[in-house]
């Protein structure tokens, strides 16, 4: 048997607790570990500050606010991320879009598929 490996921890950008609650159950079953939940930009960018997880998912539209200044730190310091958005890419500006997008509500495979994606674009 090989070594046991911590699951991937994924910082989780949703101000819809319902939505947030589905994905961290997603999560788990495709084996990845929520790192947290920051549902506002201001949260969000202290997380990404903080550090501590490898990935993320962003909802493209935080209660009206646009999630892009929390891109811009993640694309800084280096860490893979996801775009979610009800849109589907027109829903993100074209500077984003070679960022991999999750049209919501996403099904359990397109998420597994769309963070392996992400994380494997990143190690290119």
């Amino acid at each position: 048997m090989g070594p046991v490996t911590e699951p991937k921890r994924v910082l989780l950008v949703e101000d819809d607790t319902l939505v947030a609650m589905l994905v961290e159950d997603m999560l788990d079953e495709i084996g990845y570990a929520l790192h947290s939940n920051p549902a506002t930009v201001p949260a969000a960018l202290k997380a990404v500050a903080d550090g501590g997880f490898d990935i993320a998912i962003l909802d493209v539209n935080l209660a009206g606010q646009p999630v892009f200044p929390v891109a811009e730190a993640l694309d800084a310091a280096g860490i893979p991320f996801v775009f979610a958005s009800g849109y589907g890419a027109g829903g993100v500006p074209a500077a984003w879009a070679a960022h991999p997008i999750a049209a919501k509500p996403f099904r359990i495979d397109d998420l597994d598929a769309i963070l392996a994606a992400a994380g494997a674009r990143q190690s290119l």
